[in-house]
């Protein structure tokens, strides 16, 4: 009885021991917490910064919004269909060489990441590596494919929701030319403005939302796994079949299989948004990294799992419907009605989630643009809220220009496939502008990683390398005129299977040359957002504002 009463109320001499024990130690983590935090904002004030987002965000936070916006489940299922009718079974082959490529680019963005843990992750490397003009260019390339992306994350909700139930299919009953597609804006402006609300009102409800999300999302992923590998009917070797689909390519099956393998390369991308958190939060300098390599690596297991035993458990492999409904056929047919919807519930959170890091990427994205004053508006958009600790307007605005693009996929769903393609290629072209400069001072002997965190060391120049070499081929893979991805269905028109070439022409010049005549000139650190020097004053703190580190 003594005993516990001291240890309740800490009185006697061992009481007061224990008391004072654990003071000290809390007084401790406290010392560790506030010097970390402090070691963050020194990083950041080399930049030229001052710190304004608050730092909650934990390990598992960071690697939540990394696989999020990857989120297996959602690409899985969008796009396994894609796969198998243009590469047969033998697609999946696809997905190891995607993830050892996107690998060398998210070695080089871990370096990146320990020494430069900042908002707007890809912009700020590539002004840090390339100078201002091409973070400039890089940072509006990113932007505008984020926006794109978002609208196109959204419209997944169409390939799934009607399926669970007709409840879904609010207009029309989805045989009417247009039904399907305008039932496909209506849904995804809904969650789009979900979006838009859940990070209007703070960084910590996001996250809060996302990590559950991804938790159901992982949990559903692992159990799908093993359901499906209950089910297994075939052996592995049904995954070098083609199909005969090398006849009329001009390069034989590696024609089919380059352009299959869009189906593996629209999904393991947007692992830096791991780091794109980085102002938010705790030592980011060492867990960015650690989370840009989790998300990936437990993309390509997961994800590689899921295509892998679906192809060997489907009932029939030359079903039409693998090749219109996909995934979610398989699902449905080879688990069940009731497991199948359980987890075609589990793909819709995993939709939602995806949305929520696409929508949190590119506000973080529109922030650090606007502390430069690369953006029109700048001072609003980087204005951070006191009430939420969140950038408000870049929120609402990026969620109103996604509804906008929704709306071209009304009567004209063919035209939104070809930007959303188009989407993806602009983000290989923005880490393109990340991974050349860096290769660049590489070879200058200019790079040097931040030190006692992530690094290459003596492989950094050949993993370099290999990432570039690895971002321009897929550029063009992506790009390539190919009717199928461009122009699926009549009547052909030459701007669609040109598009890629034309859009991204017209967004790179269009964009740098407003840049040149307009906002360049403008481009300097907002005096509310710039580090303060020593012998900085009020008086100071309110005068021109400081001009951007290049």
């Amino acid at each position: 009885m003594s005993g516990t009463g001291q240890a309740a109320g800490g009185t006697g001499p061992d009481g007061g021991e224990a008391a004072d024990e654990e003071t000290n130690a809390t007084a401790q983590t406290d010392t560790d917490t506030d010097t970390t935090d402090s070691s963050d904002d020194d990083s950041l004030a080399e930049l030229g910064y001052k710190p304004e987002l608050k730092r909650t965000l934990g390990n598992f936070h960071t690697f939540a919004a990394g696989i999020s916006y990857i989120s297996i489940l959602t690409g899985t299922f969008q796009l396994f269909y894609f796969g198998v009718s243009h590469g047969g079974p033998a697609y999946w082959w696809s997905w190891p060489m995607v993830f050892c490529g996107q690998l060398m680019v998210a070695l080089c963005f871990c370096e990146l990441a320990a020494r430069y843990p900042v908002a707007g992750s890809v912009y700020n490397w590539s002004k840090q590596m390339g100078g201002p003009h091409v973070g400039w260019l890089g940072g509006w390339m990113m932007m505008t494919a984020t926006m794109v992306s978002l609208a196109a994350v959204a419209l997944a909700y169409q390939v799934t929701l009607p399926q669970i139930s007709s409840f879904f299919q609010f207009i029309g009953d989805g045989s009417g030319r247009t039904d399907q597609a305008a039932n496909a804006v209506l849904l995804g402006a809904v969650l789009v403005v979900c979006t838009t609300l859940i990070n209007a009102f703070g960084v910590k409800l996001m996250a809060q939302i996302n990590s559950a999300g991804v938790a159901i999302e992982l949990i559903a992923a692992l159990a799908l796994i093993v359901l499906l590998g209950a089910h297994i009917t075939r052996p592995p070797s049904a995954v070098t079949e083609t199909y005969g689909l090398a006849q009329g390519q001009s390069l034989g099956y590696l024609g089919a299989f380059l352009t299959a393998s869009l189906a593996s390369a629209y999904v393991m991308y947007g692992f830096d948004t791991a780091s794109s958190l980085g102002e938010e939060s705790k030592d980011p300098g060492r867990n960015a990294p650690r989370a840009i390599l989790r998300a990936l690596f437990a993309s390509f297991l997961i994800g590689g799992l899921i295509l892998l035993f679906a192809l060997l458990a489907t009932p029939d492999l030359h079903a039409r419907e693998l090749s219109v409904d996909g995934l979610q056929y398989v699902v449905l047919n080879t688990l069940g009605p009731t497991m199948g919807q359980i987890m075609l519930w589990c793909v819709v959170i995993a939709i939602t989630v995806c949305a929520l890091a696409v929508h949190t990427a590119g506000i973080r994205l529109a922030f650090a643009m606007a502390r430069d004053t690369n953006l029109p508006a700048a001072s609003l958009l980087a204005r951070v809220s006191p009430r939420f600790q969140t950038p408000v307007a870049p929120a609402v605005i990026i969620g109103c220009i996604a509804v906008c693009i929704l709306l071209i996929n009304v009567n004209q769903p063919q035209i939104f496939s070809v930007i959303t393609s188009i989407a993806i290629i602009m983000i290989y072209v923005a880490y393109l502008m990340v991974t050349v400069p860096m290769l660049i001072r590489r070879l200058r002997g200019q790079w040097e990683p931040a030190k006692g965190k992530f690094s290459l060391g003596r492989f950094g120049l050949p993993v370099n390398i290999l990432a570039v070499l690895w971002g321009t081929a897929m550029a063009t893979n992506l790009a390539w005129p190919r009717p199928e991805v461009y122009n699926a269905t009549g009547p052909q028109h030459w701007y669609l299977r040109w598009g890629a070439f034309l859009f991204v022409g017209i967004v790179a010049v269009g964009g740098f040359t407003y840049y040149w005549f307009i906002q360049r000139k403008r481009t300097c650190v907002l005096a509310g957002h710039a580090a303060e020097t020593p012998g900085d004053g009020p008086e100071d703190q309110a005068g021109p504002a400081a001009p951007v580190a290049s």
